[in-house]
């Protein structure tokens, strides 16, 4: 029997966190009866993390370890904030850690299935495929990741142009309910993926002059204007050879560096972790991507390049 106080499912903001949180909302729904809310997060949110939602009922996918959650689910291997908090996690009936796995909701779907007896059904293991894909940046080139037009792409791409903040919490409640090309096809995602597909026309015409340094290893850019518009893929679309792309980009929260490896030309395997490695600046990530966010401009400069020269010392080292 469900409790009669709300659980609330925190999320990433970005596909594949919206996909384990639509998921999991969906079998909780369906297998316990459960009053829910959901609700994103992102990295700034960490701050007095031990406190975090005290005394309300919370569950957290594709985000860090939290011991008070009801439910966890996640597969970054930078999810545990601290020593204690890898202490204190064991898998169980609500909790399960994969960090193999290229994404978070094909954990989700096979931990209901083994220890919830439920049987997905088949959207959402599109919803899961579609995920990998996305979070794992398996796309067959660099023309499918930036135009790429399958529903789950036009969802993917309209988060980048979501007209507020929340605009992510109604999509996970459509995707909870609907297929993507059900959802793809809503009148606010059109709206979003137009309008995100300007963005990324006119951000891949930008990007050139924001670059400040590129050596065929490591594209170095600074994007920080307010003028400009960002597009993951373009260091790779304009420098296909480069290993590894770092740049600053503005947040709402205030400056960010991204960092990650060119998934059409990777480096030699085993090179480094660039989560582990933007972890030393207050962030974190996957093997082949992460972020950390900066108090100033002037901070997130000083990081970008820190991590550039890092990743050029690597390579270099190998070679």
């Amino acid at each position: 029997m469900s409790s009669p106080h709300p659980l609330t499912i925190h999320y990433h903001r970005d596909f594949d966190g919206m996909v384990a949180a639509a998921v999991l909302v969906h079998i909780l729904r369906e297998s316990f009866d459960e009053n829910l809310r959901w609700s994103s997060l992102n990295y700034d949110q960490r701050k007095d993390w031990d406190n975090f939602q005290r005394g309300r009922r919370f569950g957290i996918v594709d985000f860090h370890f939290h011991p008070k959650a009801e439910y966890w689910f996640d597969h970054h291997p930078t999810t545990f904030l601290s020593p204690e908090l890898r202490e204190a996690y064991r898998p169980s009936d609500r909790w399960e850690w994969d960090a193999a796995s290229p994404s978070c909701p094909p954990i989700i779907l096979r931990h209901a299935k083994e220890h919830w007896g439920f049987e997905a059904p088949a959207r959402f293991e599109e919803m899961a495929r579609w995920s990998d894909v996305v979070d794992g940046a398996n796309y067959r080139d660099v023309d499918e990741a930036l135009f790429g037009d399958d529903p789950a792409l036009r969802i993917s791409r309209a988060l980048a142009a979501a007209p507020d903040r929340d605009w992510t919490d109604t999509l996970v409640g459509a995707m909870a309910d609907a297929t993507l090309d059900e959802v793809a096809k809503r009148a606010d995602v059109e709206k979003a993926w137009q309008r995100a597909v300007r963005n990324r026309d006119k951000a891949l015409h930008q990007f050139p002059p924001t670059v400040i340094s590129f050596d065929s290893l490591v594209v170095l850019y600074d994007a920080t204007s307010n003028k400009i518009r960002r597009e993951r893929f373009a260091p790779f679309f304009h420098h296909p050879k480069a290993l590894f792309a770092v740049g600053s980009i503005p947040t709402r929260s205030g400056f960010h560096v991204t960092a990650g490896q060119n998934p059409w030309n990777q480096p030699p395997e085993g090179l480094l972790h660039i989560g582990e490695m933007m972890e030393e600046f207050g962030g974190g990530g996957h093997r082949a991507v992460g972020g950390a966010n900066a108090k100033s401009l002037a901070d997130a400069k000083r990081i970008a390049a820190a991590v550039a020269e890092r990743m050029r010392r690597a390579v270099e080292a190998r070679v």
